[in-house]
């Protein structure tokens, strides 16, 4: 099955006010929809853009993996294990809540920030908070995600390239940029799609493109609680 989701159906979110627009793929805080709580592991797609001097404070994670993408511009990191830097595009950062982490994420920046946050949840719960940045992360090099049970493929297809879908039981797309063709559909950005069961796809560029794509676990993982309301 090949679902595709739209960018113009995300739910709007954030705060216009303070600088923060969210669009979010999935439920999520006040966006109650129980038809549309995960896939698979995937409880969340946000994609956030934040104004210079913006952020979200300390705010606390537990049992997810949160996995986050910049697009545009430097996103700022500190949490309560000491980690801190500043993470550019390019880069895959990840924060492993375990059982209890809090951290901050900001704009410290002059221009705007953009970036695509993702939370797995793991297979088991629990467990002791990690933190980790991949710089410049190569386009056919995998980023695995073992307690989550899946794979995050990075791919910057050029115009006409063929880029094969894993042949995985579930596979989740996002489109970051590009006009993409996926099984007869047109894509772009901020468009997501939701893959089972499906063997020898392609995905063919029609314009310059960057794709996040998820190799994912056949079985669910175990369930998380449900996602603080940022």
């Amino acid at each position: 099955m090949i679902d595709v989701r739209r960018g113009s159906d995300r739910y709007e979110g954030g705060d216009p006010a303070a600088g923060i627009t969210t669009r979010h793929a999935f439920s999520f805080g006040p966006h109650y929809d129980p038809d549309n709580l995960r896939f698979g592991p995937v409880l969340a797609c946000n994609e956030e853009t934040l104004a210079p001097g913006a952020g979200f404070d300390e705010h606390p994670h537990s049992h997810t993996e949160i996995v986050t993408w910049v697009v545009e511009g430097e996103l700022t990191h500190r949490d309560d294990t000491g980690e801190e830097g500043v993470v550019r595009p390019g880069d895959v950062q990840r924060l492993s809540a375990g059982s209890g982490a809090r951290h901050v994420e900001r704009n410290d920046g002059e221009g705007r920030l953009r970036f695509v946050q993702m939370w797995l949840a793991p297979l088991t719960p629990g467990g002791e908070p990690s933190y980790e940045v991949v710089r410049g992360i190569g386009d056919h090099a995998p980023y695995p995600l073992p307690a989550a049970g899946a794979v995050l493929h990075v791919r910057r297809p050029g115009a006409g390239e063929r880029v094969p879908v894993p042949a995985a039981e579930r596979v989740y797309l996002h489109v970051v940029r590009g006009d993409l063709r996926l099984d007869g559909e047109e894509l772009g950005p901020g468009d997501a799609v939701r893959i089972t069961g499906e063997k020898d796809l392609e995905i063919v560029a029609g314009s310059p493109g960057e794709l996040l794509i998820w190799e994912l676990p056949a079985a669910p993982a175990a369930p998380a609680p449900p996602a603080p309301a940022l």
